[in-house]
């Protein structure tokens, strides 16, 4: 029986994995525990009779202690926007089936998943087809390729021999009974199938889960679908490793889709990340950084998988669920679902649109502090994410300047992080190096201010 204060609950036995990889495999360290984790009663009981979601009281449970997993899927789509907190049981279930079904909305940019799918299932047939492409189906020029192998069904034991599906280009015979394909985009996209279906086999092949067939399909097929309708991004690697748990926790396609498509809008502008990153090291360990520019590192590129799988090569799966939710109920703003619903593909936000003034109890502790001391650039508030990669370098800050001698150095050092990170940990260490970081920049910009005011006087 678990009491309150106590060690907590193992959450391992929730995301299963084989038998022939629990010696591969990181321990979780992530615990259930009462008072701190938010459960299934305090879940709904933060619901009004007709279905308001409390926020404030769901936020302060998760950045004490996370959430329980049995109700981690439904939780996660208030945290990435994809319902409102204050909308009703009713109306959310009517954004859900606009969501599953082929209806199309009065917003363009808005088209529901049902209706993508479709879309590639007709350019494609393996879309929906219990299928999984795992090698070239069409030449750069538009050809297609005639080659067996890309029919091959997605089986548990193709996930341990993926290699022999994925053929040469001299080996792929050109299918002259088929048209070429003219569309410049649907070349591009054809030409991301077989390695998206290549990164599909190699996701999370640790757990019992995906030793399903269909739960392998399915995220091939929403990935798919995803690089598809956001033509900007595409496909990148490391995509399925975001998608992935969306497929554990979202029995329902359409649901799991829509939690992804959230997600990768607050991991994408990578590069950006980067760039904030290198400042923030800058002021907070100016030696660190001198040192890493001298390595050549100071474009930090060593820590961009970090950004791009959010720490899930660092953590066990259910630490890096952990993780993440942590830091989307810190960086939470409740006026997140209506700026994605009023946001749109090709005029950005609907005129005259203002997010109505909510409490800063609403907003996650990140966010407060953010709002607290002005701190947003053009691009808008810095991802708490970035001061995670941060604090990871700051806890291996001496052995870095100790250790590495070139770039190769700071990944190594940077690798023996993974499966070792504490989730938890690096949360509190990062919202302290955000506030230091804060008020570091408050005392520069007030310096500055000081120089140009004297400088006016003089003159």
């Amino acid at each position: 029986m678990l009491r309150r204060g106590g060690k907590g609950e193992a959450a391992d036995g929730f995301y299963q994995i084989r038998s022939d990889c629990t010696h591969k495999v990181p321990e979780t360290k992530f615990k259930i525990k009462i008072g701190k984790t938010l459960s299934v009663r305090k879940w709904h009981a933060a619901f009004t009779r007709e279905g308001c979601l409390d926020i404030a009281s769901v936020l302060n449970r998760i950045q004490k202690g996370g959430v329980h997993p049995t109700i981690r899927g439904e939780v996660w789509e208030f945290l990435l926007g994809c319902f409102d907190p204050g909308s009703t049981f009713d109306e959310r279930e009517q954004i859900r089936q606009k969501r599953s079904l082929n209806i199309v909305t009065d917003d363009l940019c808005r088209i529901q998943y049902a209706l993508w799918k479709e879309e590639c299932k007709d350019m494609d047939s393996h879309v929906g087809s219990s299928k999984i492409i795992t090698a070239p189906i069409i030449t750069e020029d538009g050809m297609p390729i005639k080659d067996p192998l890309v029919l091959l069904e997605a089986t548990s034991d193709q996930r341990t021999t993926q290699g022999s599906s994925s053929s040469s280009g001299n080996d792929n015979e050109v299918d002259k009974s088929v048209n070429c394909v003219v569309d410049k985009q649907i070349i591009e996209w054809k030409l991301l199938l077989h390695q998206i279906g290549l990164d599909v086999l190699r996701t999370d092949r640790s757990m019992v889960f995906y030793e399903n067939k269909e739960n392998l399909t399915k995220l091939w097929d929403i990935l798919a679908v995803y690089a598809w309708i956001d033509k900007e991004i595409g496909y990148c690697q490391g995509m399925s490793d975001l998608c992935s748990p969306m497929i554990v926790l979202l029995n329902d396609e359409a649901d799991a889709f829509w939690c992804f498509e959230r997600c990768t809008q607050q991991s994408v502008g990578v590069e950006n990340q980067l760039q904030h990153l290198a400042s923030i090291i800058q002021v907070l360990d100016p030696k660190l950084h001198d040192h890493l520019e001298t390595l050549g590192g100071g474009d930090y590129l060593f820590a961009f998988r970090m950004f791009m799988v959010l720490f899930r090569r660092e953590l066990s799966f259910g630490d890096s669920l952990y993780l993440w939710e942590m830091m989307w109920a810190l960086e939470y703003d409740p006026d997140i679902f209506s700026a994605y619903e009023h946001i749109g593909a090709a005029t950005g936000v609907t005129p005259g649109y203002k997010p109505k003034v909510k409490s800063m109890r609403q907003f996650g502790k990140y966010e407060r502090d953010n709002m607290k001391n002005g701190a947003s650039d053009n691009d808008g508030p810095v991802p708490i994410s970035v001061f995670l990669v941060a604090s990871v370098l700051k806890e291996n800050s001496a052995k870095l300047l100790q250790e590495a001698r070139g770039i190769d150095d700071v990944i190594r050092i940077l690798n023996d992080v993974n499966g070792n990170l504490d989730a938890k940990k690096a949360c509190a260490v990062a919202l302290k190096l955000h506030r230091k970081y804060l008020k570091k920049l408050y005392i520069i910009r007030q310096g500055k201010h000081i120089l140009i005011s004297s400088a006016g006087a003089d003159t």
